[in-house]
């Protein structure tokens, strides 16, 4: 039979297996949510740097800089 002693170490370590899993779990998911988050900067990036693109192409096509 278990002293009272080896329970509570049991239950210490079971307890501490547990919070480990789920501070895990926790960072997981900040790691995914920041992984998201770079992703949709960089999509909107891309996007503003088109259309920025696209602005000085019009600007030039209309002024006749454009010419090749």
């Amino acid at each position: 039979m278990a002293s009272n002693s080896e329970k509570v170490s049991y239950h210490a370590g079971e307890a501490k297996g547990q919070a480990q899993e789920k501070a895990s779990g926790v960072m997981d998911m900040a790691n995914n949510a920041a992984q998201s988050a770079k992703e949709t900067m960089q999509a909107a990036g891309q996007n503003v740097q088109a259309t920025a693109i696209g602005a000085a192409d019009a600007v030039k096509n209309a002024t006749g800089m454009n010419k090749k």
